[in-house]
């Protein structure tokens, strides 16, 4: 099968641009995602009806609001793995901001933000690096669970799904390129559970209604006490 046409669809720099915002795993408005990518809300219906003709997005009518979301977590690693490619060939990487408040924004999506529905940035990357050197991971053959890995999590408190790659198409771990900090975080069913954890615990917070995400001082203890992290 051709992959043309999905590369056409991500080659418009407005459409890459609702596909990059969405990664936030949220369902948002078009109006909400034109105001983002900076174009008319006329634009912006025209490039979504695309994006969800093409499989890539869904959406959800609520009354007279019309909500559109990535299409599932293999949409999201996509997206991702192409922001990860972008940002590792020259010249690569986020565009410089054009304002204060988009560099503060820029700075607070490298130190902690979400991938769709796991951990990224300099956060997403101390966590993996914590699992795989306390040997709650293991990269020998692959990213795979330990078994000490698997008794941890129990005693967390946890949940993992127990067949996760036979109905979902997704893996328990993956490995995400990281395209702030150029290394891998952890991604797949463990990946979104840590970071569900991780909210519902509090210890980590959204700021405002983008990507990134703060570390509370219950999550910066929390954080250190069970994997030894310092942010």
């Amino acid at each position: 099968m051709s992959f043309a046409p999905l590369a056409a669809l991500l080659a418009d720099p407005t459409r890459a641009a609702f596909c990059t915002a969405l990664l936030d795993g949220r369902a948002w408005t078009a109006g909400e995602l034109a105001r983002q990518a900076g174009v008319a809300p006329s634009t912006a219906s025209e490039h979504l009806s695309r994006l969800i003709a093409g499989g890539l997005l869904v959406e959800e009518r609520q009354g007279r609001h019309r909500y559109v979301r990535l299409a599932g977590p293999t949409v999201a690693t996509l997206i991702e793995d192409l922001a990860g490619f972008a940002a590792s060939t020259e010249g690569g990487g986020p565009p410089a901001p054009r304002s204060l408040r988009e560099a503060t924004r820029q700075s607070a999506e490298a130190r902690a933000r979400t991938c769709y529905d796991h951990l990224a940035g300099r956060l997403g990357v101390a966590v993996t690096d914590a699992l795989l050197d306390h040997g709650l991971l293991t990269d020998d053959a692959g990213l795979a669970v330990t078994e000490r890995g698997r008794a941890w999590l129990a005693a967390q408190a946890i949940e993992l799904p127990e067949r996760p790659g036979r109905r979902s198409g997704r893996p328990l771990v993956r490995s995400c390129l990281d395209w702030t900090e150029r290394r891998s975080h952890l991604g797949g069913a463990l990946g979104a559970a840590l970071c569900r954890t991780a909210l519902d615990r509090a210890w980590v917070e959204r700021i405002g209604s983008g990507r990134a995400l703060r570390v509370t001082a219950d999550g910066d203890r929390a954080l250190r006490e069970l994997l030894g992290v310092r942010l």
